[in-house]
This record gives structure tokens, sequence and C-alpha cells, in this order.
């Protein structure tokens, strides 16, 4: 039997080639001063590669995100909605913690503490958000932001199939938090028979809360968008900037405002 994974490898890495160069988007000549510098402040260089996974996102949302997120908002009350998003909040709160001294945030770092004891023990495992009502603000963050606060470039705009908006260091970023910092990652590897199911349940309701939380903002951005692409792009720039900054961010330079947007409990 002839052995086809040299062949295989080849057409793998020829077809990835392809697909990145004849996905990239060709910038415009350096002599006019202007366009480059939007390209450049764009960030998107393979725009073209990144519009078609974009269609592909669509699609699968339109197919089976957006009626469970339809289904979901009609099922459950808003308090049993928000007493889950609370949860799924509270679970977060080692990541967001690890994440925060690894900046050197230690102040945020006694909040996220604060937070999680409280909404654990009062809050009957983070159903409630008690803690916000003794002072103590949720705040989002990951080793996406982590890597920006080190110093690391976003690199270039991407769009992850099935993920969404992303660039490497939030790909990354996004890989660290839910392979090697979540406690709950190696707590259900000691055990995976018996515990990988609450992992799919808890990384499905992720998904579910987000989507359905923003169920009408983004009805409503693609209505009044032009590009609903080039919206989501900009508007995602802005968010994570705005993340990284700890909502100080510099002065957007195109597209939508930030304050257009719901604050996403991104993960």
């Amino acid at each position: 039997m002839p052995n086809t994974a040299p062949s295989l490898s080849r057409f793998l890495a020829v077809a990835f080639l392809a697909a990145v160069l004849f996905g990239c988007a060709t910038p415009p000549d350096r002599s006019d001063k202007e366009a480059y510098a939007e390209f450049e402040a764009i960030n998107d260089p393979l725009e073209p590669l990144n519009r078609t996974i974009f269609s592909f996102n669509q699609a699968i949302d339109a197919m089976f995100l957006r009626p469970w997120a339809d289904f979901y908002r009609l099922l459950l009350p808003p308090p049993l909605r928000e007493g889950i998003h609370n949860i799924l909040n509270n679970l977060r709160s080692p990541i967001i913690l690890a994440n925060d001294l690894m900046q050197g945030e230690f102040e945020r770092a006694g909040t996220t503490t604060g937070r999680f004891l409280i909404n654990t023990t009062l809050g009957v495992g983070g159903i409630a958000d008690w803690a916000s009502d003794f002072g103590l603000p949720y705040h989002n963050e990951d080793f996406g932001q982590t890597l920006a606060v080190w110093g690391a470039p976003e690199g270039p705009f991407l769009i992850v199939p099935l993920l969404g908006p992303s660039n490497p260091r939030d790909a990354l970023g996004i890989a660290v938090d839910n392979l090697l910092i979540d406690p709950i990652v190696w707590w259900v590897r000691v055990n995976p028979d018996d515990r990988e199911w609450l992992q799919y349940v808890r990384t499905s309701l992720t998904i579910l809360d987000v989507r359905a939380q923003t169920v009408d903002e983004l009805d409503d951005l693609q209505k009044s968008s032009l590009d609903y692409y080039a919206a989501l792009r900009s508007l995602y720039r802005q968010f994570r900037t705005s993340e990284i900054y700890q909502g100080q961010p510099p002065p957007p330079e195109e597209g939508p405002r930030l304050d257009d947007f719901p604050a996403i409990p991104l993960e």
C-alpha cells in the first residue's frame, strides 16, 4: 500500500500557501501616501481571505448560533439568563486574577479576588453579583491583554473560523487562557471520563450567553452599516484597545465609536 502521508502533507502545505497568497490584499502604491496610510491603519492585509471566512462564519451563525440564541432568550426569563451570565463570569475569575498579576495590576487583582470570594459565598456560587453592590465591579483580563501590556504587537487583523474577529496576539491569548491557565481545564484533565461533559456544557453556555446578549445590537449594527465586515473590524479593534488601556483608549481612527457597542464578556 503506497504511503500517502507525504503527498497529503504537500497538498495541505500548497493549499495553505495558496490561501495566504491569494487571500492577501494588494497594498496601494507608497506614492499615494493617504491611501497607504489608511491601508496601514486598517491593518488588514489578509482582507480577501478574512472576508471569505467572515461569510462562512455568518452562514454558521445564521444556521445554528442565532436560532439557538433566539430560543435561549425565548425560553429563559432575563433574571435566569443573568444568573447564568454571572456564574460564567465567576468561573473566569482565576483566569482574570492570573492575568491581573502577570500585568502587575495588584489593586485589580484584589478586586478580582474579592469578587470571587463574595459572589461564590453570598452570591451562591456566583448566581448573584453581590460584589458589584459592594463596590467591586467586574473587569475582564486575558492573556491577549497581558501580551499587549508586555509590548507584544497585535499582528494583522484576522477572522478566525467559528470564533470571529481576532489577531495573532489575541488568538494566542485565548489558547493560553483556555489550555494552560484555566484551573477548571486542569481539574477536568484529572478525570476526563467523568468531568469532560462539564467543560462542554460550560463552553456551550458561554457561546450561547455571548450571542444572546448581542442579538439586538448586532442586528442594529448590520442594518446601519454600509459594510458590516468593516464595522465589526473597527469595533473589535476599538474594544480590545479599550480593554488594554482599561477604558481610557486613544481616540479611534476610523469606523463607529465603541460607545455604540455593548460591553461583551468575551472569553
